[in-house]
């Protein structure tokens, strides 16, 4: 079968060769772990059930997991292994079940959440960076609960230049509207912590004040059906060094300048401490397994 499932549409048939996420067409998992560096209403108290996706299908010249993105760090599950896997995190005192940058693999999360959809007795969170298509977004429909989505940029320069990802937010866009139709507004249990909705999160990259708020002007319409996350923890990498303006962090102006057309435009949500800009946030990927499959 010929995989189009997000933008790039590559039409290859990955049981053959690796698509443009740098994955074939089996399940690729690179670390399970319980998370807690989550937003407050998916972290809880006792963390988030997070399964870490091997490649993926953003090519971000700043991206901080690098090992894990480009699939170079990663375990092969069968759809039974997978399954065997997102039990034991239901039944571990996880308060959802994280799935982090899960686009390429829409398809087998699908069919393996349709038979077991049921028996899981927390929600499932779709951790993805907004590079998605309506169609596999409505392929979720009634088996994913919350939806946890980066929205990058709004100028297809900064898409094109950063991420290799022509029309970046005309996708995004069209698909957290998508997301918003299949789950409403969001809705959250006894402890604030969140049943079903969307999460829209937002990292303010140096430089891109003016792109920030084209993002939030564009999306106030949902303004009132989504929680936004504002993110100011843009750390450089070695890869950006150079660059003019990813090398270095965000200033307090342009993260201020976000916060502020964020509370005009009606947004309610999280805004982030400026000490998140810390390399030490990145996670480790080597071979780290908190659940077992």
């Amino acid at each position: 079968m010929l995989c189009n499932m997000c933008p790039r549409r590559c039409n290859v048939d990955r049981d053959e060769t690796l698509g443009a996420c740098g994955c074939g067409s089996e399940i690729s998992v690179s670390r399970t772990v319980r998370h807690f560096w989550e937003e407050p209403c998916i972290s809880g108290k006792n963390g988030s059930g997070a399964i870490f996706f091997s490649g993926c299908n953003l090519k971000c010249i700043y991206c901080q997991n690098y090992s894990i993105s480009r699939g170079i760090v990663g375990k092969e599950l069968s759809k039974s292994e997978f399954q065997s896997l997102l039990m034991n995190i239901s039944e571990s005192g996880a308060h959802n079940i994280n799935l982090v940058t899960p686009t390429h693999f829409t398809m087998q999360i699908a069919e393996a959440l349709s038979e077991i959809k049921s028996d899981l007795k927390i929600p499932i969170v779709w951790n993805t960076s907004g590079y998605e298509t309506e169609e596999s977004i409505e392929a979720l429909k009634g088996l994913v609960d919350i939806f946890l989505c980066d929205v990058k940029y709004f100028s297809d320069e900064f898409a094109v230049e950063y991420s290799h990802a022509p029309n970046y937010f005309g996708y995004a866009k069209k698909a957290i509207e998508k997301m918003v139709s299949i789950t409403g507004k969001p809705t959250y249990d006894d402890n604030g912590l969140m049943k079903s909705g969307v999460i829209l999160r937002h990292l303010v990259l140096p430089g891109g004040r003016h792109d920030s708020e084209s993002i939030l002007t564009e999306l106030a319409h949902i303004s009132d059906s989504v929680v936004l996350s504002l993110m100011c923890q843009y750390t450089p990498t070695p890869s950006v060094e150079s660059h003019k303006l990813l090398s270095r962090r965000v200033a307090s102006l342009e993260y201020n300048h976000a916060v502020k057309c964020a509370n005009k435009l009606g947004f309610n949500g999280y805004i982030q401490d400026k000490t998140s800009a810390k390399s030490e946030y990145t996670p480790d990927f080597e071979e780290k397994w908190d659940f077992v499959y």
